[in-house]
């Protein structure tokens, strides 16, 4: 095993506010075997764990919660490699598109919308921003 992709799952927390955010993030992972990749990706759950400010001067908490999946990626990384997989049988005509997407509906050309939970960004994210936007 050379590669491995891993569903890494956090939890988000602002200070009262109630609502949990939970972010999967899709990470990929270099290992010599399935053992030493479980250990990798835990550990960069753990590493991303922080805390900090955010504008509205609330801390904001960022947590480990585990991994949801963690896959062997068999090729190559270059184009075209297949990264994981599913397998679904007896899917009828009607079932099957379902599964497609149009361009349109594909997150790549998905416009970036805010969020409608709560205010996690960093302040110090946003202060960078605000300075590289208004010049020295």
């Amino acid at each position: 095993m050379r590669n491995g992709i891993a569903e890494i799952v956090q939890q988000i927390s602002v200070e009262d506010d109630p609502r949990r955010v939970v972010h999967t993030n899709l990470v990929l992972v270099r290992a010599d075997s399935p053992d030493e990749a479980w250990g990798k990706a835990v550990k960069l759950g753990t590493e991303s764990e922080v805390s900090y400010e955010n504008p509205d001067g609330k801390i904001v908490a960022i947590g480990y919660c585990g991994l949801r999946d963690l896959n062997v990626i068999y090729g190559e990384l270059e184009h075209g490699t297949e990264l994981s997989y599913s397998e679904d049988i007896g899917v009828d005509d009607d079932a099957l598109q379902k599964y497609i997407s149009s361009k349109e509906e594909l997150g790549i050309f998905s416009p970036v919308k805010p969020s409608r939970g709560p205010r996690y960004i960093s302040k110090d994210v946003m202060d960078k921003l605000k300075e590289e936007i208004s010049g020295p």
